[in-house]
């Protein structure tokens, strides 16, 4: 046989041979340590024989001429014998390989692909192949072998489905293609406006979210708050796609939890924390009034005064907050009344921020019992030790509100 014939054999030995065709080659085989040694008349017939190979009968050629005219004349159950045991061979002989990746930039069905943290490249080929978005492991995988700077931020995608392995990773690199549901919680919102803000930047239903923060006792809420007031720490939030209502009020928790931690809270005073820095959040404009209404809180707890604080009585009777309280709200009978109530309200009333927080921990040094915001655009506030000053402050913020129509707007 030649050297071509033995090419034609590999080619089209059918498929699951080739174990019991190595075997045979491997039985035949002997290394010249193996051999018996030879005469040399035995060497030179030997020679001999080797340089006269034995010839066969070339058969592959018109074998193969056979098997495609049977295949491309599709014949039935020929046709199928002849791919069903020898397609690699075919495809191989005629080039028609198969593809292992798709080309363009998908079919328009979005797929939604995460990445999770501590994922390394062949994940992110594997999810990407289980997902329907590239044809094969490889094809993704030998881009990321080929360029070892590639790296992927953890997060949610958008691909599509049957995109190239190129478009795939381009598509994954690129920051836009990231999906964020975000929203921005203010300090000094109350818990009602903080998951409006909360369903308005994530398009869950607000009744999500009524029912989330309807149990504190899924969030480690301590059982004197009477809700979740206080406990929902302001700032930008960006959730990934597939997260619930519960999930999201259980991030804001979690949030304050470490806001306090970190300023050095202890776990058993973390309520009376948030309930001072909740009035100070909402009475103070200014950073540094911060540090002096804390002041004022304590030196009235001290003296065993009222804290007749306008922003914790207005949120009892629900009111929106206008400058000056109300005959009703001033009189009500409810646990936030602090001008009927001694000590603090029962619970915070609004999402107090790090300065407030702060603010609770270092309060400034000074004999203040009183303090007016006297200009309501700036914030400028007066701070004073006796009511005859505090009167006096209350008559300049009563003249600021009638010196012009755009003063009186901030003082309805």
């Amino acid at each position: 046989m030649t050297e071509n014939d033995d090419s034609w054999d590999e080619i089209f030995r059918p498929k699951g041979d080739e174990g019991s065709s190595a075997a045979r080659r491997s039985a035949s085989t002997t290394t010249a340590d193996d051999a018996a040694p030879l005469s040399r008349r035995a060497a030179r017939d030997a020679r001999g024989r080797a340089a006269t190979p034995r010839t066969r009968r070339r058969r592959w050629p018109w074998v193969l001429s056979i098997l495609l005219v049977v295949l491309l004349a599709g014949t039935g159950g020929g046709a199928w014998f002849v791919w069903a045991n020898y397609e690699p061979q075919v495809r191989e002989l005629l080039g028609w390989e198969l593809p292992n990746d798709y080309e363009g930039t998908g079919n328009g069905t979005e797929v939604l692909v995460t990445i999770y943290s501590g994922e390394i490249g062949s994940d992110v080929a594997d999810s990407l192949v289980e997902q329907g978005v590239t044809m094969t492991f490889e094809a993704f995988y030998d881009l990321l072998l080929a360029d070892s700077s590639i790296s992927f931020i953890p997060g949610t995608y958008s691909l599509e489905e049957e995109m190239s392995a190129q478009s795939a990773l381009d598509a994954l690199l690129d920051p836009g293609n990231k999906i964020e549901l975000s929203a921005t919680v203010r300090e000094g919102l109350r818990a009602g406006e903080v998951i409006e803000a909360l369903s308005a930047g994530t398009g869950i239903p607000l009744g999500d979210y009524e029912a989330a923060i309807a149990d504190t006792s899924l969030y480690g809420i301590p059982e004197v708050a009477p809700n979740i007031e206080g406990y929902l720490f302001p700032a930008t939030y960006r959730f990934e796609p597939g997260m619930t209502a519960e999930d999201h009020v259980r991030t804001l928790v979690e949030e304050m939890f470490r806001r306090l931690d970190a300023a050095g809270v202890a776990e058993e005073d973390r309520h009376t924390v948030l309930t001072k820095a909740s009035l100070i959040q909402r009475e103070a404009r200014l950073s540094e009034d911060f540090y002096r209404v804390s002041r004022v809180i304590e030196n009235r707890l001290e003296d065993d005064s009222l804290l007749q604080f306008d922003s914790a009585t207005q949120y009892g009777t629900g009111d929106t907050g206008s400058v000056w309280s109300s005959g009703e709200a001033l009189g009500a009978d409810n646990p936030y009344n602090t001008y009927v109530n001694p000590g603090l309200p029962i619970g915070p009333i609004a999402a107090p921020g790090d300065v407030a927080i702060d603010a609770v921990l270092n309060p400034a040094e000074g004999d203040w019992f009183y303090f007016v915001t006297i200009n309501l655009a700036t914030g400028e506030t007066k701070f004073s030790e006796t009511l005859a000053q505090h009167e006096a402050g209350v008559a300049e913020l009563r003249a600021w509100c009638r010196a012009s129509e755009e003063n009186r707007a901030f003082c309805a």
